[in-house]
């Protein structure tokens, strides 16, 4: 088992906890891939995967359809996705991914929640090098294809990282895979092409390494991450610090 999936299956804090903040979250993203790509999933494949992103999140179809209808209104705010980097207290990495309309306004919001906090905000690039941008699939298993046979076949299209699970939820067997940011389209097109059912597709940093923390430490990086979280410009939050065993 391998350190990416590790990471996320520690991974325990209330990110996108209430139904509201998931539709928000995709729907932005939804608008920013309409935007740049059209509206037409069948000759856009970011929005396509987004869409099943939204249907696995259980949103309704009229919210996809506005948020899709949103990147050609003249009214709507023009979102760009920013990312912040920083530490907080007891020298924790935390990345920052943002979508928003009014740059000013959120990296003054992000770098209070910092200070506020006993942290600090950095430059743009300065955390790069702790953490790996991933590609990060979930598909149901295909008949007659053995996680072994996908392995090596997925090799060649950028995938590092396969994982059988069984979802909490639904009780049906899914696999993870992980793969380079870069060769997101080129897995997806793999997927598609040899029919295989995408549950879910996004990105992720994976942390290098993990810092052990003590209870104390923990309760006040958790206040500042929730308080990150909590802010409507905000899309994911990742850090370094190890979760309770």
């Amino acid at each position: 088992m391998g350190r990416a999936f590790e990471y996320r299956k520690a991974r325990k804090l209330k990110r996108w906890g209430n139904m509201s903040r998931t539709f928000t979250r995709i729907g932005k993203e939804i608008t920013i891939a309409a935007k740049a790509g059209g509206p037409d999933p069948s000759t856009n494949p970011r929005l396509r995967a987004l869409m099943q992103n939204a249907k696995a999140a259980n949103m309704p179809k009229d919210t996809v359809e506005r948020a899709i209808k949103k990147a050609t209104d003249k009214d709507a705010g023009d979102y760009k996705e920013i990312t912040y980097e920083g530490y907080g207290p007891h020298g924790i990495a935390i990345f920052v991914e943002a979508a928003t309309d009014n740059n000013t306004r959120t990296v003054a919001n992000v770098r209070s929640y910092f200070t506020k906090h006993g942290g600090s905000l950095g430059t743009q690039g300065s955390l790069t090098f702790l953490f790996d941008h991933k590609s990060v699939f979930k598909i149901k298993p295909k008949d007659g294809v053995s996680l072994e046979d996908l392995e090596l076949e997925l090799i060649d299209y950028g995938v590092d990282e396969l994982e059988d699970i069984t979802d909490d939820e639904s009780g049906e067997e899914q696999v993870i895979l992980y793969g380079a940011f870069e060769e997101y389209s080129n897995i997806q097109k793999y997927l598609e092409d040899n029919g295989f059912e995408i549950i879910s597709s996004e990105f992720e940093r994976i942390p290098n390494d993990l810092k052990e923390v003590t209870a104390e430490q923990r309760a006040a990086i958790e206040k500042l991450l929730e308080k990150i979280e909590e802010d409507e410009d905000v899309q994911n939050v990742f850090h370094n610090m190890k979760e309770e065993d």
